[in-house]
């Protein structure tokens, strides 16, 4: 089903940290491949290509290649506008509305929700575009399968002959006894964040019931900056913004809300429960993700993807490995696993926001080993890929080949290294690594010097924007 009528805006944003350690500030859930080797990012691409294969996706710029490769893999094109802060979603789809025509039809999701049967998806958005033609905020709602306490719900009320309903009333993630009383008295849906609307429509909104935010965001719009497929809003205005979701700055005070029904399976994927639960039980009620082995146990998760993990004699347990971190909860604590993460933080611990294994657009680097003047890495580039032309002025750098074939410049000579060679570039030697073979490019590379952090380097020349003057990520 193709519909040139409707544009997708994704909302990239938020942290995801009900999923640590394996989501974490630098490199969140919507961008880690938790299904069939595919991100939620990728995968709500996918699904909203169904109605359009233009879309806008709104993203923090320390994320921008992460959504760029997430556009690629699922064929669609379109606009990144990336937030240079994050102000909640009332001004991530002020912004991106700014970017489009009156008339527009605007569908906005977020990023990280698994909906498995995307037909139906894009058979119930598009019965809602008569409402929002209409002058309506299509709001879509999930029937609720148990009295959560961790989404917001949506009253509904009487129906429409636009094949809609009225909207009564939001409940913003009620205490366990109101959501009983909710499912119980009224007819009431999970909130699922899903909006479509036309763009006169929500600016009219904004501009009634959040007018600083939107003035806000229109002198940051005004004073964009495009860097090829990435859109930039003005930082300092955008930075004034007051920080508010959608819901409370202009759901909850709108007169023209109406919400569809979602019939479907719907997950936001918001903690481990809802992770362990996508993945068959055996009859002991114990689920297994990766090399992980439960024996006399019942009711155990286990994700293990790199090493064998054994759970004997549990009961009720959550059990998450990563290369550097390691999280084992009670199920019943699987809502508090973002007070772990505000402890680490506090702490000053890295693994609170950062993987051991760093992604970056042209590959990643694993670090192997640190010590007091030395880091090993483990590299490795695309192919086609290549680094930006840098030098160092704190370390130098041993590259030794490990599989593929690597094209190295270093100073005024330019040299090509296979599988067993390697190359030394001293501290202060202008260099590039590039990958010109058709493989993925491994290499180990041994730093040595007085100070080995991220930010000692100098860029001259750079495929990613990221020369001299532009974040160094």
């Amino acid at each position: 089903m193709q519909s040139s009528s409707i544009t997708p805006v994704v909302l990239c944003g938020g942290s995801g940290t009900r999923l640590w350690p394996l989501s974490r500030k630098s490199f969140p859930k919507q961008f880690v491949p938790l299904i069939d080797n595919k991100s939620l990012l990728q995968l709500t691409l996918e699904r909203v290509a169904l109605l359009s294969t233009k879309v806008i996706c709104v993203a923090s710029d320390e994320h921008r290649f992460f959504v760029a490769e997430a556009m690629q893999s699922a064929h669609v094109q379109g606009t990144v506008l990336l937030e240079p802060v994050a102000r909640n979603t009332a001004a991530a789809m002020a912004i991106a509305t700014l970017l489009a025509e009156p008339e527009e039809l605007l569908l906005f999701c977020p990023s990280d929700h698994h909906i498995p049967d995307a037909a139906t998806f894009a058979q119930v958005i598009q019965s809602g575009v008569k409402a929002a033609l209409s002058g309506a905020i299509v709001t879509f709602g999930i029937n609720p399968t148990f009295p959560s306490t961790a989404y917001g719900y949506i009253r509904q009320g009487a129906a429409r002959s636009d094949g809609s309903f009225n909207v009564e009333g939001f409940t913003e993630k009620p205490a366990k006894d109101k959501a009983q009383a909710l499912l119980i008295t009224v007819k009431a849906l999970w909130n699922a964040g899903i909006f479509l609307c036309t763009a006169q429509t929500l600016l009219q909104a904004l501009d009634k019931h959040a007018p600083d935010i939107l003035k806000a965001c229109q002198i940051a719009i005004t004073n964009k900056t495009i860097d090829a497929s990435f859109v930039r809003p003005e930082p300092e205005s955008f930075a004034s913004c007051r920080s508010e979701s959608i819901d409370y700055a202009v759901m909850e005070h709108f007169a023209n809300v109406v919400v569809i029904p979602f019939i479907g399976a719907w997950s936001d994927v918001g903690s481990w429960s809802a992770v362990s639960e996508m993945s068959p039980a055996d009859e002991d009620g114990n689920r297994i993700q990766g090399q992980g082995i439960a024996l006399h146990s019942a009711n155990t998760f286990i994700h293990a993807p790199g090493r064998t993990v054994v759970a004997l004699g549990t009961q009720n347990l959550l059990i998450i490995d990563t290369p550097d971190a390691l999280l084992v909860a009670a199920s019943s604590h699987a809502e508090q696993v973002k007070e772990v993460v505000a402890r680490l933080e506090a702490d000053g611990i890295q693994q609170s926001a950062h993987h051991k294994k760093v992604p970056r657009p042209w590959g990643s680097f694993d670090s192997v080993d640190v010590g007091e003047r030395h880091q090993v890495k483990r590299i490795t580039v695309k192919p086609g890929a290549k680094l930006s032309l840098q030098k160092h002025h704190h370390r130098a750098e041993h590259w030794i080949v490990v599989s593929g074939t690597a094209l190295v410049t270093k100073g005024e000579e330019t040299l090509t290294l296979t599988e067993n060679q390697s190359t030394y570039i001293p501290l202060g030697v202008t260099h590039r690594l590039e990958n010109p073979g058709q493989t993925n490019l491994e290499l180990i590379e041994v730093q040595s010097g007085s100070y080995l952090g991220e930010d000692d380097i100098v860029r001259f020349e750079d495929a990613y924007g990221r020369a001299a003057g532009t974040p160094k990520v």
